[in-house]
Parts: structure tokens; sequence; C-alpha cells
């Protein structure tokens, strides 16, 4: 639409009464109260970044076409069809007409009973204006809605007689109403209406389409509910001749046919859509649990959660994978870690975006750019459980990161990759919660049918679909899926159904705000997450702080341990099975973990006599012995590097030894060999030769290394990408809508005719003694004047101000546009008007 077109829609003519209907969408805009400008900036948060100036402003800019868009997709259904039933009705159109466009001749109870409230909407969001005399859709919606060969109409409907014929010689016009049976006129347009009449009238209609063939009613048939173009050969059939000669067909090329709106209604029994959805569908219950079962399936869940993201970053407290060039991790790196985890990539790398989100992992900006923990997930471990969890859910429902589109494609054809760019889709934190709000309006303890919460969602949004060509299928349907199986990850629903804790999380003025389609205020949401943190405290398994010792090796953790016993036998045995009781096993390697952290054979033996209910197994105690026995025996260095030992037999067994080969070793002295390779390199092959080697440091003392020793530096959590302008809070909307009347009062103020004629629109000019004498008046006798100011960085701008006081080349009044008291110098001041005498 151009800017003229625009102008036109919001210009604001005199009104001369106050019952007078509104002519534009900015005088049905001026009718409206505070609280209904308040709705539309609420329900449009576009509209009020930045402030417009007056009401005119505010209805040229609802009338843009990407204001538009953005309300079109935030429609439900029924709104939505509504919408589109007036795009295809005449403009302006009485309301009963609309009504039968979606009841059609039968009529329909739920339709007639939901129509009202679908107007008031649209009439509130600006997008439909004037009474129910004169209904009138947007300009831009008209035109983004209604049918055309280049966009269908989800209505199915096509052009009307007038559109379709518009190129049509008159006389072909001419044959088509004398086949027809019609009267011949003198003119094209008459012809076109008398067409159009005959295709409107029913009884008329019907005889008409009495005459035809079977085989022509099954070809109106196959076109009645769209798409209403079909192709025809250079010589079409009989039945299509028929159809094409009375006009119920009419070409819209050599080669295509259009089954005109009007024939297309009376087929239809003037049903503009199939199937109108009036009602929201409901979510069904699949299966109904006790609440008490619900909350443990779910505390289970949730302690899983915490031990599977300790797992994660603590096998990457060295140092976890290389971030790529192009940012995130390598798919070599995922599948290597979600081995380590025992669990699907998918799964792992939801786990991954989870600690990113929450800003527990990030990488650590050096020039070899790795992965590790943050200094946060330090703090996040000496909090209780039920705190660790709440820190996990609460990012989670903001996020707009989505690990479902891992393993696709962008718009170039590129790999998602976890960790990496372009994984926000700004949709999903509402859909996220409306998901939970939906689940929360089941009884406790009941699983949704997952369709018809899809359903639900499509209903509520049916334009918010896919956020680009290459992603197929409903975006907000795949973002409900993914919810509902990271809802179960984290412990919000226990098969299926929400639990108490998440009840919490939801609860009032969230639970409201989610049924609205809204989020959550950070502070609200924060106090929530408490709430439910405190319910999820007493289901959640107590640490114990004692382990039982067994024969075989492998020592059970009968519950999750308490954090230094923990972190004590992570270093000493490695993990063998994961679940209610987790089983540790200790290994040559593992023992050696613990004596290279710096502890001696008394150590672990004190150690584990401390916190075993069992004795400690004669195989355990010779195992620790036996590797402290030759741990530090031999001595690795920086030469580059080099390995001493003070028994050179065992050096010589080295040498000997064909696995030594890729080490480059040599002798340099009875007690020391040199390599060619780095000390690690150098630990690492002796260690996979069967040796028990220890670092040393320059002076010769042992390096003692430290499992937790790499952090990266403090990093932020990802911020979420908005899906649009946020929604204004009380305080913004009125101040905006005072900001609004001041405006418009100061900009529709008459002003007295000037002694010399300004071209419309153009600022007042005066010269400097007129503006003088003019404000000293207005000063003297309180009224207000009309003035153009051009303020320090040049842009000029018309006021109405009330001045109070002219002194030291500033004059002080109170100004209509700003709504406040402003100071104003004189010089910048290009000219004044007087206002007329019944104006501010």
């Amino acid at each position: 639409m151009g800017i003229g077109e625009l102008d036109r829609e919001a210009h604001v003519p005199e009104v001369t009464g106050a019952a007078a209907a509104p002519r534009t969408l900015a005088e049905a805009l001026r009718a409206r109260g505070d609280e209904g400008l308040a709705a539309l900036l609420r329900a449009r948060p576009d509209l009020v970044s930045p402030v417009p100036n007056d009401l005119t402003q505010l209805a040229t800019r609802a009338g843009t076409r990407g204001s538009v868009v953005r309300a079109l997709e935030r429609l439900d259904r029924f709104a939505l069809q509504t919408a589109e039933a007036l795009a295809v009705a005449p403009d302006p159109a009485p309301y009963p007409v609309l009504l039968e466009l979606l009841t059609g001749d039968e009529g329909d109870a739920e339709i007639e009973a939901a129509l009202p409230g679908a107007v008031a909407l649209l009439r509130e969001q600006a997008l439909v204006w004037g009474d129910d005399e004169r209904l009138r859709l947007v300009r831009t919606a008209r035109e983004l809605l209604a049918p055309s060969a280049q966009h269908p109409s989800p209505t199915g409907l096509g052009p009307t007689v007038a559109e379709a014929t518009s190129g049509m010689s008159p006389g072909r016009v001419q044959e088509i109403i004398a086949a027809a049976g019609l009267p011949g006129t003198h003119d094209p347009v008459s012809a076109v209406a008398v067409l159009t009449e005959l295709f409107t009238d029913r009884d008329r209609m019907g005889s008409l389409l009495d005459t035809a063939s079977p085989d022509a009613l099954s070809v109106l048939d196959r076109l009645v509910w769209g798409p209403p173009y079909g192709e025809v050969t250079a010589k079409p059939a009989a039945p299509v001749q028929w159809l094409r000669d009375r006009g119920l067909l009419l070409p819209v090329s050599p080669r295509t046919m259009v089954l005109p709106r009007e024939v297309a209604l009376h087929l239809r029994g003037g049903r503009a859509h199939r199937a109108p959805e009036p009602l929201a569908p409901e979510p069904l219950v699949q299966r109904e649990y006790r609440p008490q079962v619900v909350d443990s399936a779910a505390a289970g869940q949730a302690q899983l959660a915490l031990a599977t993201v300790e797992e994660l970053l603590k096998s990457w407290d060295r140092g976890g994978p290389q971030v790529l060039r192009a940012g995130g991790l390598s798919v070599r790196d995922l599948k290597r870690t979600a081995a380590v985890l025992d669990v699907s990539e998918e799964t792992t790398a939801f786990w991954l975006e989870l600690c990113y989100g929450a800003g527990l992992l990030a990488s650590d900006g050096e020039a070899d750019e790795r992965y590790a923990p943050t200094p946060a997930y330090d703090d996040w471990l000496d909090l209780p459980p039920a705190e660790r969890w709440a820190l996990l859910v609460t990012p989670w429902l903001s996020a707009t990161r989505t690990s479902g589109l891992v393993g696709g494609q962008d718009t170039k054809g590129r790999t998602l990759s976890v960790l990496g760019p372009d994984l926000d889709r700004s949709p999903a934190p509402e859909v996220r919660h409306r998901v939970l709000g939906l689940l929360a309006t089941l009884p406790p303890g009941s699983a949704a049918e997952p369709e018809s919460l899809f359903a639900r969602l499509r209903w509520e949004r049916p334009l918010r679909g896919a956020a680009s060509s290459e992603e197929r299928g409903d975006l907000r349907s795949r973002l409900a899926r993914w919810t509902l199986a990271e809802a179960e990850l984290l412990g919000l629903t226990g098969r299926g159904a929400l639990s108490g804790p998440a009840r919490a999380l939801l609860n009032l003025p969230l639970a409201e705000a989610a049924s609205a389609g809204e989020l959550g205020g950070g502070v609200e949401l924060s106090v929530a997450a408490g709430r439910a943190a405190t319910l999820l405290a007493p289901l959640l398994p107590e640490a114990v702080d004692h382990v039982l010792l067994q024969a075989d090796l492998t020592v059970v953790a009968p519950g999750p341990l308490r954090r230094p016993l923990a972190d004590a036998l992570a270093v000493l045995a490695d993990v063998e099975s994961k679940g209610g009781a987790t089983v540790y096993r200790f290994t040559p390697g593992s023992v050696r973990r613990a004596l290279d952290s710096g502890q001696t054979a008394t150590d672990l033996h004190e150690f584990l006599k401390a916190h075993s209910r069992t004795p400690v197994p004669q195989p355990l105690a010779y195992l620790i012995d036996d590797v402290a026995r030759r741990h530090g025996h031999l001595r690795v260095g920086a030469a580059s590097a080099y390995v001493r030992c003070d028994d050179d037999t065992v050096l010589g067994e080295i040498l000997a030894d064909r696995r030594s080969s890729s080490l480059g070793l040599r002798r340099l002295a009875p007690t020391v060999l040199a390599a060619q390779t780095d000390p690690a390199s150098l630990l690492d092959g002796l260690r996979s030769m069967g040796y028990a080697p220890a670092a040393e440091s320059t002076t010769g003392d042992v390096l003692i290394t430290r499992a937790d020793a790499y952090r990266t530096p403090a990093r932020t959590a990802p911020v979420p990408v908005p899906d649009g302008p946020p929604a204004p809070d009380t305080t913004l909307l009125g101040a905006a809508v005072k900001a609004i009347r001041a405006g418009d009062r100061a900009a529709t103020a008459v002003r007295k005719e000037p002694a010399a004629p300004t071209a419309a629109g153009a600022l007042p000019r005066t010269s400097a003694a007129e503006t003088l004498a003019t404000v000293q008046a207005a000063a003297m006798t309180g009224s207000a004047v009309w003035i153009g100011y051009v303020n320090a960085e040049g842009a000029a701008s018309q006021r109405v101000i009330a001045p109070v006081r002219v002194e030291g080349g500033f004059v002080t009044g109170y100004d209509h546009t700003a709504d406040e008291v402003r100071t104003y110098p004189l010089h910048r001041i290009t000219g004044v008007a007087e206002l007329a005498d019944d104006q501010v």
C-alpha cells in the first residue's frame, strides 16, 4: 500500500457530531476511551515503539503491512476466519452479511454466539473499524487476505464477476448475458451488474443450474471449495463450454478458467469457509494417575536431570571439546558426549543447550577455543538439589534456543549444530508456557492426549507456522512436541501429567498470563520458582554419607551422595551403572588418578573405612597398595620430555618394549631416558604400556593434578531473542495513552487564519518581534498559541503551548503536545499563530 493510500485512510476529517459514524480508522480510534486505546497498544505492542505523536499517526502505523501481519499472526482460527470472510464481503459489510458468510443458509447457533466476540477482538486490535452497519477491514488486511491468483485465500474463493471480467471485451460480456437468458445492455458496466445480480439471486441461479448436465455440475463440484482455478484445452469439452458460455466459468488466460466468487457462494449455500471453527478444541485426557504417583515420577526425573547435568559438566572439567570455526559442537564430539551420558544424541543436545542456557557452560574464549564449565557451575553445585532444579527449569521456560533443531539445516543448507548459531526460535517460550498452561487446565494427575494439545495450539495461532520454507511442518506443533518431551526429562511432568511443583511454577499470575499467551515477569517467575523448589524438596531423596564396598572391586551408593563424598569417590572410582543406586568400579587407572591428585595409599584406606558400611575387601586393599607401590617409581619431566627412574632395569625394559618405539626414547644416563615427545604424550604412552609414571616439576617435585582445575572466565547466559517488541507494562501504557491524547488535541486544534497564507502542514512563520509580542500577549491572557519549533538537532515540529512566563529570551509554558511544562528558546521558534477561540 502506498503512502498516499495510508494518508487517505488515516486522515481525520472534521467531526460534525458525537453520534456520527466513524469515517476513518483514525476517527474510530478517536472515539475510543483510554481503556480502549490501552487495549490496542497492549495487543499490538509494536504500535507503541516509539509512541505515536497523535491518533492519526497511530492509525497510519496500525495500517502498515508489517504491523498488520504481526496482528494477524496472533489471531485465533475463528477470528482469522471472520477477517477472511470480511475480505471477500463487500466493503463496507453489514453485520448480517458477515454472519451469513460464516453460517450459510442453514445457520449455526455456535457461530452466531461466537461471532460478536470475534468482531470485538478485531475491532480492539484495529483490524476492523466501523459500526455494525458498515464493518470495514483495514485496507492492508484486505489486501493480505483477499483471494488472488498469486495468493489464494484459505476460503478457496476466487475473484468476483466484476474482477474476473475486468479485461474482457464488451462483446464477449454481452454474449455471456445472452447465453444466460438475460437481456442485453448498453455498456459493459451494467452488463456485469446484471450478471452479478443473476448469480446472487438464489431462485434464478437455481433455475439456471437445473438446466446444466450432470457432467457440468461435476466440474463445478471440483472447483467449489477451491482452488477455484482449472486448466482447459484449446477446445474444451461440452460441459466446460456450456459453463463458459454462461459465465459460470470465466477465463483468466487462454488455458485457465476460474469459478466466480458469487457462483461458488451459491453452490456452498452462502458459506465462505468449508469448516468454520467457532469453538477452541479442548485438550483430551489420555490417562489418569493419582497425583502422588505423578509427583513421585516427576521427582525421580528431576533427580536424574540433576545427576545428568552434573555428570556432563564433570566430564568437561578439564576442558571440553573444541568450538567449531562456525560455532557449536562437532557431530563427533556430540556422539562422544552421548556415549558418556548413555543417552541419544537428541537428548544430549537438549542437556547441552540446557546447561548453556542456564549459564553453566560456555566457551573459554581462548585462541584454541574450547567448551568448559563456568564459575557459576561451582556456585550451582553448592545449592540444595531443589534449588539447583529451579535454576535449570527457570531459564528453560524463557529460552529461545531450541535443541530440537540440531541436525537440521538453515536457510543456506548448512547443518545446525548444538551450541551453534541459528538455533533461536522466538515463539518457543510462548509455546512452552502455553503447553504447560493447557496441561494445568486438566484435573491433577491427568495426562493429555498429545494430538488434542497440538490441535488446540493450531487453533489458537493458525498463522504461526514454519519460520522458514526449509522447516517442514507446523513449527508450533514441533515446539509443542519438544516441550512435552523436555518437560518430562526435567521432571515438570510425571508420566505425561503436570506435577505439583510445576503447577506452583505456573501459579497465579503466571497461569493467567499463560492462558493469554503471555509470559510472566522476571520477579514473578523467580518467586514461583522458589515455591516450586519448596514443593519439590520433600520429594527428592536425601543425600547419604556412606557407601557399600563389595568384593568384586565395586562400590554401591545407595542414594545420592553428599557433595564431598561424591567428588572424592568420582576421582577414586569409575561409574559403572547409574540409577537409584549408582555402582562404581575401582580400577588401576582410577586408583592412579586418586594418587595423582595428591592422596596417598593411607589416605585412600582411611577414606574407605570412614565412609563404607561394609569392611574394606581384601582385593581392593591389595589393588590400592599395589598401584601406590608402583606410582611415582618412574618420573616424567620436560626436556622436551624425559623419564627417570632409580631402577635402571625398568628403563631397560621400556627401551626393549616395541610399544615404546613411537615415543622416540634414548638413554642419557643409567637412570634417565630422553624422549622426542611432550610430557603429556609420554605419560599417556607409558600408562598404556602398564606403568604408573608420575609427572614432576622442574624442581623434581611430583605435580598434583586436579580434575576440576579448569573454568571459563565469568560468562553471562545467552539472552533470549524476543518475539517482537516487548509487551508494555501498565505504567508505559498509561503514559503512552496520555501522550497520544495530548498530541492529538494539539494536532486537531483549529488555528486562526494567518495574515500570510502558508502551505498545508508548513510551520508558522513570523518575525522575531511578532513572535515575542504574540507569546507575551498569550502569557498575559492565559491563552494557547500554535508555534513552529526547531530543536538543536535541526528537527522541526509544530506545538500548541500555553505561555506562562516570557523572560531572558525564553518562553515557559504548558505544552499541550507533550502534556507537560517546557521552556523553549525564542530564537528557535520559527513563528507563532493564534488558535480559534473555542480551542485549547
